[in-house]
């Protein structure tokens, strides 16, 4: 990745953090912690890697993206609206009566949205569903999903990951968000999916563990998988949940929970200052 593709994408992921942050708290609820934490990935893919077409969402051979932790809607919708899907005014609107932005991506009514998801575990499933369809026809296209380490608790998804490798879905490449932090505390009080790498190779899977932070290693690491050509592959990303606000950073409180007027002011001050320095 060259210096120019370096800094156009750290720019896009700190409109993306940004507008996760302006959506949450225009909206009053919302998921803030684990949309953070991947925006790194979510510029890469829409900014860089992935074939779609703002003009022509639903393209016949464009790359598919599932975020099977939709509660992160917040850093698609940003993600989207960035990359010209509708406008970036629409991400104030979020969670709002009559909006078509809601909690959870919905695929009827949003310009970009491949699969309406949030019920954990069901996103993976339908991507792999995705790829099968792809592999079948002869289709180009390749499918992205992104997951929680806490959803990697849920049984449906070694259900879809041991039907992607029984299937040799090459064409698939899933990225868990490994920051040790769900919703009622760190994984590893919970109930702990690791070591995840090792689980998806014993399902049958190429498995990468990358700083899901460094835009460089998930480049790396996306067209690695792209190389193999009998497995899918999980990219295990070790990032920070709220990465970009310092007071959200590591903390489990805010998976799920929007700043007030006082805590936004903090925020957008210190995501305002980032974009201020890339720019």
């Amino acid at each position: 990745m060259n210096a120019a593709k370096k800094k156009e994408l750290q720019i896009a992921a700190a409109k993306i953090r940004k507008g996760i942050v302006d959506g949450v708290h225009s909206a009053k609820a919302g998921h803030p912690g684990g949309s953070l934490s991947i925006a790194d990935l979510l510029a890469y893919l829409y900014f860089d890697k992935m074939n779609i077409d703002p003009a022509d969402p639903k393209k016949a051979d464009r790359d598919r993206f599932v975020l099977s932790k939709g509660h992160a809607a917040p850093a698609l919708y940003a993600a989207l609206a960035n990359r010209g899907f509708f406008p970036v005014e629409e991400i104030l609107t979020l969670r709002h009566t009559g909006a078509r932005l809601q909690g959870h991506p919905d695929m009827k009514h949003i310009p970009g949205v491949d699969m309406s998801s949030g019920s954990l575990g069901q996103g993976i499933s339908c991507a792999v569903g995705m790829a099968l369809s792809a592999k079948h026809f002869g289709d180009p296209y390749r499918v992205y999903t992104v997951l929680g380490d806490g959803e990697c608790e849920e049984g449906q998804v070694w259900e879809a990951a041991m039907f992607a490798a029984n299937k040799g879905l090459s064409n698939l490449t899933a990225y868990v968000d490994f920051n040790n932090l769900q919703i009622d505390g760190t994984c590893d009080e919970v109930n702990s999916p690791a070591p995840l790498d090792k689980k998806f190779e014993a399902f049958g899977w190429n498995a990468i563990v990358i700083d899901g932070h460094d835009l460089e290693a998930i480049e790396a690491a996306t067209l690695a998988a792209e190389k193999v050509t009998d497995k899918p592959t999980a990219i295990i990303m070790n990032t920070v949940k709220g990465k970009g606000v310092s007071f959200m950073e590591n903390v489990c409180g805010w998976h799920g929970k929007a700043p007030g007027d006082e805590d936004y002011a903090v925020a957008a001050k210190e995501l305002e200052a980032q974009l201020a320095a890339l720019m």
